[in-house]
């Protein structure tokens, strides 16, 4: 195996050299012409972590995700990685399973291994990792939720839910039921479902709401439950994914989509084209979030700078399992 004083020994260079020439640093061209040569001749792969450690600059970003299986993250991690595999940046994720502590533990695991940036994809804060957040020497960018003066990565999360609202609206829905999760996710908890409410209030609409989590399995439960109970003529999961555990409550039910009950989430998910109808949505450019996000990182990595606050644009996607209220 070729090692960096090999390599040095080769060129008839000092291992400093050879180590300024691997974090392009300054080396004359002839010397860098003849280290090019040499490593495309050998196969040499440096140890990116041993030199990010010993780098001014680290060539490495850590990502902390919130959890495994979400297509949302999973998209985000798709836009993070196209710009990273261009630039040659490496990447070391961790996951913090919807675990605030962990999220904690793993901002500090990330600072300890000396990355440049830290992108967290975040749900909840708390105080203290907010103040985790505000005197980290590391700096850290937070993709999913706002806090004031530190760089932040978000959606029109209001404008989502204001845009599901005035669709079910416009169909002639007057009672409508909310599914949403915990307020301590200020985006998905609390700023799609005022969206929601303030237009449903302006429009003299009748809203009820259940509280549930993310997973499908979950709200399938609470579908199932409730169902057979609610006045509402239009659902309003807060993620796709928790509509299709409402969705397959209603198909266990025998109630018709969207004859009986209009249905629709938040995410712009290919699953929701996975069932028939179809389920409406509200889409968001996941993908184009991680290229986004990525790119910030590295301006952070070459000037240590970073735009404070970001929004992206959501739409509306309507499709089979919404319609106009019959009767």
């Amino acid at each position: 195996m070729v090692t960096l004083n090999d390599i040095a020994k080769m060129a008839n260079v000092s291992k400093s050299t050879v180590s300024r020439y691997l974090n392009n640093g300054s080396v004359s061209q002839k010397t860098r012409e003849k280290l090019d040569k040499i490593v495309q001749e050998t196969g040499y792969q440096p140890n990116l972590l041993a030199q990010s450690l010993k780098a001014q600059k680290s060539n490495m970003v850590g990502v902390i995700i919130p959890r495994y299986g979400s297509p949302s993250t999973n998209e985000v991690l798709k836009g993070i990685d196209s710009i990273a595999y261009t630039e040659d940046i490496q990447l070391m994720i961790t996951n913090s399973d919807l675990d605030i502590e962990r999220t904690k533990k793993n901002i500090r695991l990330l600072q300890r291994q000396k990355v440049g940036v830290i992108i967290l994809l975040a749900t909840t804060i708390d105080e203290e990792l907010e103040e985790q957040l505000r005197t980290s020497k590391t700096p850290i960018i937070i993709v999913g939720q706002k806090l004031s003066g530190l760089p932040a990565y978000v959606y029109q999360d209001y404008e989502a839910g204001r845009l599901i609202a005035e669709h079910a609206i416009k169909l002639g829905h007057r009672h409508l039921l909310f599914v949403g999760v915990t307020e301590e996710d200020y985006a998905v908890g609390v700023l799609r479902k005022k969206g929601f409410y303030d237009v449903a209030k302006q429009n003299g609409a009748q809203v009820s709401f259940i509280q549930s989590d993310f997973s499908r399995s979950q709200n399938y439960e609470k579908a199932l439950k409730y169902l057979p109970q609610t006045k509402a003529t239009y659902i309003a999961a807060a993620t796709d994914h928790m509509a299709i555990g409402i969705f397959n409550a209603c198909m266990e039910l025998g109630v018709q989509i969207p004859n009986q009950i209009s249905l629709s989430g938040f995410g712009g998910y290919s699953e929701t084209r996975n069932v028939l109808p179809h389920i409406t949505t509200i889409q968001y450019s996941h993908s184009e979030m991680g290229e986004t996000i990525m790119k910030a990182a590295l301006q952070t990595l070459e000037t240590g700078k970073n735009r404070l606050h970001t929004e992206l644009p959501v739409q509306l996607l309507i499709q089979g399992s919404t319609e106009e209220l019959k009767g």
